[in-house]
């Protein structure tokens, strides 16, 4: 067998053993990038260091922990939680209103933070317990939190766009704007979904809010709403880049949360300092890992052994989105989405590439496919995070996103089917 078959082989066999131990995901990326690295005959510890400070070492990747940083401090401000109560005094009296304040508020948070965790967890740990009261199923309402969480990697600012950048080398500010009219698209599946549901739900209606409590709770969240404003406007006016954007937005939230919310005190920042940091060291050692991986696979030429197996799909982009989309879904239920974009980012884009298809529409659907995988078992990271806040057995909140799942699975077959859909606003906003 060659050294590039053998490698192959280390690679694959390495990571499913690895990650069926239970191994931390980045240690797994080191140890099969290095297994790798001795079958072909490039074993060097200093080319393993070297390559796993080049992993963390770009200008754009200091986007993610400002990013994380600014949805911490929204968190921990009030900036979210003003958000839900705007959209519950508009909706929340309708008949099921609670899940259509869900899906409101999980879009509008979306433009702000792009953590699909961080979203998801705000969403949870404030609408489950008042969904519980009222009487909403809980397995259909945390299905629902889940599959409105994982809009935000999709809709501006968004932290898998920056690294799935960063990683293929595609335009930052590109790939932001091909997520707005995708993230809209969500959202308005989910009400759709969500209403399908309910009319095998017997759920109470309110009583309208006058208009000025509902007046008063929108101006509650203005300062919430201008945040979105000031990131993507600053972007497309070209005032600041993606990376600013970031420092922008953390400042921001932090400058609303201590003197206009008043909901943070000084003594609090170092608490959201460290945990922004815990989250930002998981993210950049996974980031150092994959490079170590990605710098053996190029050197093993899997990329070329790829593009022979979809060779002949390559006269056809249709066929050929289709099928990658169909392998990534495959992926998505074992891999998280970070690693996902790091390993598979850069093997199948080239083939995109070659076969004609847009890269930034690309990156769209290689983004949006992986956020699907974090609501698809068995690793599913959101539905893991709905379960813990609500404690919920883990088999229910399966059950209960399945609606959801389904609709996800429409928008991107009907993506594929209609690239013009991501690619026409592309062209137009640029």
């Amino acid at each position: 067998m060659s050294p590039e078959g053998l490698a192959f082989i280390v690679f694959s066999a390495g990571m499913l053993v690895l990650m069926g131990i239970g191994m931390n995901m980045a240690l797994a990326l080191v140890l099969t990038g290095a297994g790798m690295a001795w079958v072909l005959g490039f074993w060097d510890t200093q080319l393993l260091a070297q390559n796993l400070v080049a992993g963390i070492d770009s200008f754009p990747l200091l986007a993610v922990p400002f990013f994380i940083l600014a949805g911490e401090l929204m968190n921990s401000g009030g900036i979210s939680r003003r958000i839900i109560d705007m959209a519950q005094a508009w909706v929340g009296h309708i008949r099921g209103g609670l899940g259509y304040v869900a899906i409101g508020a999980a879009v509008l948070m979306a433009s702000m933070s792009g953590s699909a965790l961080a979203d998801t967890a705000a969403l949870a740990t404030i609408l489950l317990p008042m969904m519980r009261q009222q009487g909403y199923p809980m397995a259909t309402s945390a299905g629902l939190i889940a599959s409105g969480g994982i809009i935000a990697p999709i809709i501006p600012p968004s932290m898998p766009f920056v690294i799935y950048g960063v990683t293929t080398n595609t335009s930052i500010s590109a790939l932001f704007i091909s997520g707005i009219v995708p993230g809209l698209l969500m959202g308005v599946g989910l009400i759709f979904a969500w209403r399908w549901v309910l009319r095998r739900i017997e759920l109470p209606s309110g009583t309208p809010l006058p208009m000025r409590a509902r007046l008063k709770a929108t101006a509650k969240a203005f300062w919430a709403m201008l945040m979105p404003v000031i990131i993507i406007g600053g972007m497309k006016s070209g005032v600041f880049t993606p990376t600013e954007a970031a420092v922008v937005a953390a400042f921001y939230a932090l400058v609303v949360a201590l003197f206009v919310h008043r909901e943070m005190r000084i003594p609090e920042i170092g608490g959201v300092l460290v945990r922004a940091a815990k989250t930002t060291a998981i993210v950049m050692f996974l980031c150092a890992g994959a490079q170590v991986a990605s710098y053996m696979i190029t050197l093993a030429d899997l990329p070329s052994v790829l593009t022979s197996w979809l060779g002949p799909l390559v006269e056809s982009p249709r066929l050929l989105m289709a099928v990658m989309m169909i392998v990534l879904v495959l992926i998505g239920t074992a891999l998280d989405l970070t690693p996902t974009i790091l390993i598979f980012g850069p093997v199948m884009l080239p083939i995109a590439v070659k076969a004609g298809i847009d890269p930034v529409y690309f990156g769209l659907m290689f983004i949006l496919n992986g956020a699907i995988g974090l609501i698809t078992p068995p690793v599913g990271t959101v539905l893991n995070v709905v379960a813990g806040v609500g404690r919920l057995p883990m088999h229910s909140v399966i059950k209960g996103v399945n609606p959801f799942l389904l609709v996800y699975v429409l928008l991107l077959a009907l993506f594929v089917a209609f690239p013009q859909i991501v690619i026409a606003p592309v062209h137009w906003l640029r």
